[in-house]
């Protein structure tokens, strides 16, 4: 076992490679922003094979105003993954969040109405799916439409105050004529926990009931050291996997804070707490290679520690240390655990 104080560079020699040591598995993702290209750009194309724009192809990026596209950043990911031979998933079309407010106003002010909320749904996603035909090999369609709460199931979100539940099953038709080719996902957070797994399996096998165009589930997996129990995530993936869908776990970190923790006085990882996440790193990729056949992808939200959305969330001013390599790209003890297994030795 290689020890925390192993100091070799992410692409040295003598260590392996994620991407290659999980070549007969699962693809091996990371999100990616315009800073973390540059800044992690040796990092990502000796370990990754798959990117997903953290935001850059979110609808307040990507749609800013009715009759504005941009796509300068969204295509320099595809551009950067074309030249790595990386696989590109779409992240996302449609979600509560990061979508900008004229899109659920109507023209002469007020709350849009269902056909004026289709009728831009359906633009949006013919102009984005269309332009990445054929380059996007799978899209994130709709994003956290369940419920947290007991006793509920949708969110009540804008787009479903202003369409009805069925906006869901109308995004995913929008995506698949877009794109036929393109494997289309629902993605949520808590996935494992089970009253929500529980929900989100009734609304996959509403979709499917209804015939709608739904191939994958994103298991966004932003989990802590000690959250959610191993037996709770085997449950989700046989769960999921039952209805006859690819999985993907598309936002992999792992917090050194759990979600309740408020402090914050540590300027450095502490040794203790970096074990343990080695650890929990193991049995979740030992997990993940059990349930191969019917996980396609894990996809870390984040390369190193330098950069991660954890930073500042939910504590203001807290730095987090949830992935896989340190702050200067070296592997940390979690990255030997994930990249050792069947006898290898750094």
């Amino acid at each position: 076992m290689a020890s925390s104080s192993f100091q070799a560079g992410a692409t040295d020699m003598g260590i392996p490679k994620l991407r290659e040591r999980y070549g007969d598995c699962f693809d091996i993702g990371a999100a990616v922003n315009m800073t973390t290209m540059e800044t992690q750009r040796e990092l990502l194309a000796a370990h990754f094979n798959s990117l997903t724009a953290e935001n850059d192809m979110k609808f307040e990026r990507i749609h800013p105003d009715e009759g504005t596209y941009d796509f300068e950043a969204a295509d320099r990911i595809v551009a950067f993954a074309d030249e790595h031979g990386m696989k590109v998933r779409g992240h996302t079309l449609v979600w509560h969040n990061q979508t900008p407010e004229w899109v659920f106003r109507a023209p002469g002010g007020g709350p849009a109405d269902r056909k004026t909320l289709l009728a831009r749904m359906k633009s949006h996603i013919d102009t984005v799916v269309g332009r990445y035909k054929g380059r996007i090999y799978c899209w994130d369609v709709v994003n956290e439409a369940v419920d947290d709460g007991a006793g509920a199931w949708l969110r009540r979100s804008p787009w479903r105050e202003g369409i009805g539940e069925d906006y869901i099953a109308r995004a995913f038709e929008y995506a698949h004529a877009a794109d036929p080719s393109a494997l289309l996902f629902y993605n949520d957070y808590n996935e494992c926990h089970p009253e929500k797994r529980d929900k989100i399996i009734r609304l996959l096998r509403t979709l499917q009931a209804q015939g709608v165009p739904v191939h994958g589930v994103g298991l966004q997996g932003h989990w802590s050291l000690n959250e959610p129990e191993p037996d709770d995530i085997r449950a989700a993936i046989e769960g999921y996997a039952a209805l006859g869908l690819q999985l993907q776990v598309t936002e992999l970190d792992v917090s050194v804070f759990e979600f309740g923790d408020r402090r914050t006085d540590l300027s450095e990882p502490p040794a203790e707490r970096m074990e343990r996440q080695a650890e929990r790193y193991e049995r979740i990729f030992r997990l993940f290679r059990e349930y191969k056949d019917v996980i396609a992808a894990v996809t870390f939200w984040g390369a190193a520690d330098d950069y991660t959305w954890l930073d500042d969330f939910p504590v203001r001013g807290r730095k987090n240390w949830p992935l896989l390599f340190d702050e200067r790209h070296r592997p940390k003890p979690a990255f030997w655990r994930v990249a050792e297994w069947g006898g290898l030795q750094p």
